[in-house]
């Protein structure tokens, strides 16, 4: 199983461009935008403007249990370069939408470390990005620190990525 097999996967070499996921019905995979600033929740800074390719993994790529059940996906990934950054996102307002988000994230990463592909990256690195929550809080850090220590991949927090 490849993680690039989505049929969804799109370039950009903006300075800047979002990161979109729209409400459900119908599920639909997340998807790069570089004009309707509105729906964007997460906002890609890309000042070196290098080719920057997003890849939508939830409703696109199927992760199995090894029971052979579905389990859950992460919204997609970026790359460039020998850097991969996995994308949570989301627009929650209820208290635990970290936990849920982290959680995905840990799944969706095992996954992919698991193939051949991981060894191709030399950045890890994993956002939730929620539109609600624009900034880094002080607070997080200690769920990032677990994050690293356990998963090899430098979580961030924050709905703002630099490239």
């Amino acid at each position: 199983m490849s993680f690039f097999d989505s049929k969804y996967q799109y370039i950009s070499s903006k300075r800047k461009f979002g990161l979109c996921d729209d409400e459900p019905p119908p599920h639909k995979p997340a998807y790069l935008d570089e004009k309707n600033g509105k729906n964007w929740i997460a906002i890609v800074k890309n000042d070196r403007q290098i080719k920057v390719r997003f890849v939508a993994l939830d409703h696109s790529i199927i992760l199995r249990k090894p029971d052979g059940t579905q389990d859950r996906c992460s919204d997609g990934l970026l790359t460039y370069s020998s850097t991969i950054i996995f994308v949570e996102l989301t627009t929650g307002t209820n208290k635990n939408w970290k936990n849920d988000k982290d959680e995905q994230l840990r799944i969706t990463i095992k996954h992919f470390e698991d193939t051949k592909e991981s060894d191709l990256y030399d950045t890890k690195q994993a956002y939730i990005a929620n539109n609600n929550s624009r900034v880094f809080r002080p607070s997080y850090q200690i769920r990032m620190d677990k994050f690293l220590f356990e998963t090899g991949y430098d979580l961030r927090i924050e709905n703002r990525i630099e490239v």
